[in-house]
């Protein structure tokens, strides 16, 4: 007998699973090697079962022969169950319970649905595991799990992950984790690992779906709490109430199915983008530009002249007094003449009519000067309605071809997304025409851009090259020409790399339309722009 035994435990399998299930049938002549194996067998096979079923671990300790078909019977029924859903027919869940509630702890399944979420989830993790081991692991650990389960429960098992994914066949449970360390794990950690990684999964996927379907009802608050903590639920919470606060506060309104910004949200945003822009230039001494904002126009300044005839009769008495004594020194009276007369200065605030051209090309975002850009239109927007009402501002963006953007689609403005191009030409052709109809001397063109004239329009077709060709350069100058014709001033602002890759060109363009060239940065843009425009409304008279 002892004979035998050596010779079968010396022709063993190689692998795992196949000495386990020849073990399993190996007849032990020491009690005390016969136990020990028999303990290894029952948690392992407590560990096989958890990946179907968590809860049951409690009622699982000792896997003998009576609980196995125990929990055999139990996935049988939950196997009915799903085929009946499958077949469009009611299962008798309050039934199954009855039978088997006991194997579902403290917290068991309040329905189908939910029985069926936990199954999927536990069955996604211990898949994931697997996933994520190498092939050789992956086929040791299976054969493993194999020799430890009888081949009804097997059965079952299998069946019941049939029955799954025909319910949701495009549950994602293949993803792999891809992991790097010496530190050892066991199963359970693993499998707790895995849970987790799911878990955050999960939420990702409710976070970025919420951001296209502009709604936060689709977060987990519960599964947010416990994987950010309390603080990251208790903002999840503000940001859902923000939208009330907004609208109950008008700045946006519900309409056509979405929230949208109302005028007087527009202004609140428009007010909040000149004061971050002038707030930074308050604090940024170095860079020569004077803020002189003395109030509006035909307003009187501090400083004084003498009264000539036309001028706005705001006397200075205490000048026009001296002027008539030093003019006449002596006694009393004093006799005032033309002369004598001091009036205060003042400022006249000249009407303008202005094209704000902006690139929307792809090239904007990539160098970070998109956001800063529209942040400053925003801002000019807001000045010129604020204060200079009479003045008028267009928007025209421009990328392979340019088009006139509306004031109320200028928050939601963005840029052109797969079109590399730039057709100032067909910009500029486009904001001339809106010049055209204002009835004003003075009217300009800002143009925001960060690089050279890449496309033009030629006989009503559109020529695009890179690097630029001489002709749609040739054919941009000439719509500057135009402009030039017509009065219109081109103030140009090119940003960051545009002063080597467009520097030269618009040098050009200045040398034609005699505007001015600002090469500057995302951060200094608005306070060159509207500095610079503030500036041209005032001439001293």
């Amino acid at each position: 007998m002892a004979a035998q035994n050596l010779k079968k435990l010396d022709e063993l399998p190689p692998d795992i699973g196949g000495q386990m299930r020849e073990l399993a049938e190996y007849d032990f002549m020491d009690d005390a090697a016969r136990s020990q194996f028999q303990e290894l067998m029952d948690m392992l096979k407590k560990h096989a079962m958890e990946s179907y079923g968590r809860d049951l671990v409690e009622k699982l300790k000792d896997m003998d022969a009576t609980t196995m078909a125990g929990v055999r019977h139990l996935v049988e029924a939950m196997n009915q169950m799903l085929e009946q859903r499958l077949r469009g027919e009611q299962p008798d869940f309050d039934k199954f319970m009855e039978q088997f509630g006991d194997y579902f702890g403290p917290q068991p399944p309040q329905n189908l649905d939910e029985l069926i979420e936990r199954l999927q989830n536990q069955r996604a993790q211990a898949q994931s595991l697997m996933e994520s081991l190498s092939a050789e692991d992956r086929k040791a650990l299976e054969n493993l799990l194999q020799s430890m389960l009888d081949q009804g429960t097997q059965q079952e098992l299998a069946k019941l992950a049939a029955n799954l994914e025909a319910l949701y066949p495009n549950a994602n449970l293949q993803k792999r984790y891809l992991f790097s360390g010496k530190e050892p794990i066991s199963y359970t950690e693993a499998l707790k690992l895995m849970e987790l990684l799911q878990k955050l999964d999960k939420l990702e996927t409710q976070l970025k779906d919420s951001q296209y379907n502009r709604s936060l009802d689709t977060v987990d608050e519960q599964l947010l709490k416990e994987l950010m903590g309390n603080e990251t639920a208790e903002e999840l919470e503000r940001l859902r109430n923000l939208s009330k606060i907004l609208e109950d506060a008008g700045y946006i309104r519900w309409k056509d199915n979405r929230y949208e910004l109302t005028p007087r949200g527009m202004r609140k945003i428009g007010q909040k983008a000149l004061e971050d822009i002038f707030a930074q230039l308050r604090k940024d001494r170095a860079g020569g530009h004077n803020l002189n904002l003395r109030g509006s126009g035909g307003e009187r300044i501090d400083e004084t002249k003498q009264y000539e005839p036309g001028d706005d009769f705001q006397i200075h008495l205490q000048k026009t007094i001296m002027n008539s004594i030093y003019r006449q020194p002596g006694t009393p009276p004093v006799r005032l003449s033309t002369e004598d007369f001091e009036v205060f200065r003042t400022e006249e605030l000249t009407r303008s009519a202005t094209v704000l051209m902006l690139d929307l090309s792809l090239s904007m975002p990539m160098r970070g000067n998109f956001e800063a850009a529209k942040r400053v239109i925003v801002a000019l927007d807001g000045l010129i309605r604020s204060q200079y009402p009479k003045d008028s501002l267009h928007i025209v963006g421009f990328s392979s071809y340019g088009r006139r953007i509306k004031k109320e689609d200028l928050f939601y403005m963005s840029w052109d997304e797969f079109d590399p191009y730039t057709n100032m030409q067909h910009g500029l052709y486009i904001a001339r025409k809106l010049l055209a109809k204002e009835r004003c001397t003075n009217k300009q063109i800002i143009l925001i851009s960060d690089g050279e004239p890449t496309a033009h329009i030629e006989g009503g077709t559109t020529f695009f090259q890179y690097p630029p060709s001489l002709r749609t350069i040739q054919f941009t100058l000439r719509e500057v020409r135009n402009c030039t014709q017509k009065g219109i001033v081109i103030n140009t602002f090119m940003l960051e790399s545009g002063r080597v890759l467009g520097g030269s060109f618009v040098t050009q363009m200045a040398r034609i339309n005699k505007g001015r060239v600002f090469f500057t940065n995302a951060d200094s843009l608005g306070q060159y722009l509207l500095v610079d425009y503030i500036s041209n409304k005032k001439r001293r008279i």
